[in-house]
């Protein structure tokens, strides 16, 4: 077995991965629940941050546009605020071990647990016969984004708990299987971390401005259900005030949301863009009617979010500049994913040169 240097997370920080997938009209919700979040996350963790294509071909794209979404991603991330020089920014087809790493997984990992994953159950819709085999087997592949650099905490949405909860389960299982080479290659508390789920903050689910009860998404036939991330302040204003609301004026207290989806929503919004809970959003606005809020609102909102639409659309007039940020973390994502992929090999028993 060939000796590899030892890749241990750094002991006073904990080394955090998450992704976004390049599939197009980036929205508010994307910006709330992941992109806000990873900029957060600099000060106190180690990062790395993917533009995650692999998982966006478990169903088919336009390659041209697939480009372009890679480079729009990588716009919105640093426009957010995720500094490349901090942050680890890349793209996850142009780190190999992914891949290798998740066909090991795949042989790790069992059909009844990929049988129990309710995404594919949704996204394959009645027809799953035709779906990608790539679309059944992404669980496995989002573990193997999070294994390959031992991370330790991966901020998701609550939708996708579930596949860090797998991903648990298959480091565990991997860490039992072959307990007696990860021991003697010097891991003998096992050698995959098992990550923990960041679910927080106020906004962590934004839903439709159409339907409280939908979640927000670039497939909504309706512009006006959402906010995108390269909107200008005219358009945001629009969205906001032609949001769905109900009769009553806003609660004055959190417990007067239940029920309540679009008026939830607005106030969740609200509070995750001013960064305080939403008991402090009905302090402040709470018996206002929803003109008032809304008003409120469009005036948060276009603050906090029309310098990121200016500043990607700046940022993709030069694609050049945005290959060059996403070659060089790559470099800096095989520096972590290597040596790990490596002792992996090892551990099961590959010869390697």
């Amino acid at each position: 077995m060939q000796e590899t240097p030892k890749q241990d997370t750094p002991a006073h920080k904990t080394r955090v991965f998450s992704g976004v997938q390049p599939t197009g009209n980036l929205h508010l919700g994307n910006y709330l629940g992941a992109i806000k979040r990873f900029v957060e996350m600099q000060a106190d963790h180690e990062c790395l941050f993917c533009v995650v294509d692999l998982h966006a071909i478990t169903v088919f794209q336009d390659p041209d546009e697939l480009t372009h979404n890679t480079r729009e991603v990588t716009a919105a991330y640093i426009a957010a605020g995720i500094d490349p020089a901090r942050s680890t920014i890349f793209n996850q087809s142009q780190v190999s071990g992914h891949a290798e790493l998740a066909w090991i997984l795949n042989c790790v990992a069992r059909i009844g647990w990929l049988n129990r994953m309710t995404q594919f159950k949704e996204k394959a819709g009645k027809d799953r016969e035709k779906a990608s085999a790539g679309l059944y087997v992404y669980p496995n592949l989002m573990a193997a984004d999070v294994l390959l650099y031992h991370a330790t905490h991966v901020p998701v949405g609550e939708d996708q708990k579930q596949h860090i909860e797998l991903a648990r389960d298959i480091a565990q299982k991997f860490n039992n299987d072959f307990a007696k080479t990860i021991e003697r290659a010097g891991y003998p508390d096992g050698f995959f971390p098992l990550p923990e789920p960041l679910i927080a903050g106020p906004a962590t689910r934004v839903m439709s401005f159409r339907d409280g009860t939908k979640k927000m998404s670039k497939s909504d036939p309706s512009d006006l259900s959402r906010i995108n991330m390269t909107d200008d302040r005219d358009t945001i204003a629009k969205k906001i005030k032609k949001a769905k609301t109900d009769p009553e004026p806003l609660p004055s207290e959190a417990d007067g949301l239940k029920e309540r989806p679009e008026a939830d929503n607005l106030v969740g919004i609200y509070a995750a863009l001013a960064g305080i809970g939403k008991e402090a959003v009905l302090t402040d606005h709470g018996n206002a009617p929803f003109s008032a809020f809304k008003g409120a609102l469009v005036d948060l909102a276009t603050e906090k979010l029309t310098p990121i639409g200016d500043e990607m659309r700046r940022l993709l007039s030069d694609p050049v500049e945005i290959d060059r940020i996403l070659a060089d973390g790559a470099k800096r994502a095989h520096d972590v994913a290597d040596p790990i992929l490596a002792k992996t090999k090892d551990i099961v028993g590959f010869i390697r040169s």
